[in-house]
């Protein structure tokens, strides 16, 4: 395969595997993280570093790629912003948080008035991914994406030993794990339906864990109470049923830990791809019971908590090392005095 250089900014959970699995294979990685430490450890795998924006283009050789993998939102955007003034036309621009993609096309546009081709890539893997490898769902120019290829299969998981579903597509990338889904926005678009499903994915099993812990209460008469042991449920659902996934493994991976999950309040973060999907449907007039629900169910975890809240916490620590975030506490204003 052919060896690339490839400048990496945002070199934590993600982006400093990403980095680290681009170099296993044989590429050229010069990382950039506001943090020393992290920009350290990556010299020491064997890695370039750079201290500035401005130095890790320097250190690229053109056309460059710069990927980046830091918070959605403004950080992100004010990357963007940077990069923007440090690259030339023909660099490549990447895109890999979980940025909302009304913004990926305003970028494109923006950058592509300079000459500079802009990505986005929907990234999902989470803190497993320099193993497994990570699925990619990728928006922009073919032109870009062609160029980048060997970077793509490099960071995919590639057939992982699932056979293609048929013919056509194992003729495409998407049978490696790495798919050019259309235009600009196009890549974020697909991850945020992806966490929008994963979301009710990951509420159903949470639910269905609950109702067979509580199937031992004082509600129910005697001889159809059952004291049931979810860590024997969870591995034995893992082995041929319908509904085994990577998240049932890390459910039963958290109850082998501590079935009580004692260490989850159950108060659920969302990362905001859940909250654009609904909208998305919304605008589309697509029903969405079941993500509409789950993302509401979120909403409520934190204000009371349930066991099936602690089973969502255990899987986004699962996956993403997601660690609960303390509860927000109302502040009281006094009325003034009449």
């Amino acid at each position: 395969m052919q060896s690339l250089q490839i400048g990496m900014v945002g070199l934590g959970r993600m982006g400093g595997n990403m980095a680290r699995r681009l170099m296993r294979a044989g590429h050229q990685c010069v990382g950039f993280d506001y943090s020393a430490e992290s920009v350290n450890g990556l010299v020491a795998d064997g890695g370039g570093g750079a201290k500035s924006l401005e130095e890790l283009v320097q250190k690229l050789a053109q056309p460059r790629a710069v990927w980046l993998m830091v918070p959605a939102g403004d950080p992100t955007e004010q990357t963007v912003q940077k990069l923007s003034k440090l690259l030339a036309p023909d660099d490549v621009l990447i895109d890999g948080g979980n940025s909302n993609f009304h913004d990926d096309v305003r970028r494109a546009k923006a950058l592509a008035e300079k000459g500079i081709h802009y990505m986005d890539v929907g990234t999902s893997g989470g803190v497993w991914g320099l193993e497994r490898g990570y699925c990619l769902m990728i928006g922009g120019p073919e032109e870009a994406f062609k160029r980048l290829e060997p970077i793509f299969k490099t960071l995919a998981p590639g057939p992982s030993g699932i056979p293609p579903t048929s013919d056509v597509t194992a003729n495409t990338t998407a049978a490696e794990g790495y798919l050019l889904c259309g235009r600009s926005g196009s890549g974020h678009y697909v991850k945020m339906v992806h966490n929008g499903i994963e979301y009710g994915l990951m509420q159903a099993y949470a639910e269905g864990f609950d109702i067979i812990k509580n199937a031992t209460c004082d509600d129910l008469p005697e001889d159809i109470r059952y004291k049931i042991d979810l860590r024997g449920v969870a591995e034995v659902w893992r082995r041929g049923s319908v509904i085994t996934s990577w998240l049932l493994d890390l459910s039963s991976r958290a109850f082998n830990e501590d079935v009580e999950l004692s260490g989850f309040t159950g108060n659920v973060a969302d990362s905001g791809e859940g909250r654009w999907t609904i909208q998305a449907a919304l605008d589309q007039g697509v029903p969405a019971e079941v993500l509409t629900a789950a993302l509401y169910t979120r909403f409520r975890s934190r204000q009371i908590h349930t066991y099936a809240e602690k089973v969502l916490s255990a899987m986004r620590k699962g996956f993403g090392g997601h660690v609960e975030k303390p509860p927000v506490v109302p502040v009281k204003t006094e009325l003034p005095a009449a």
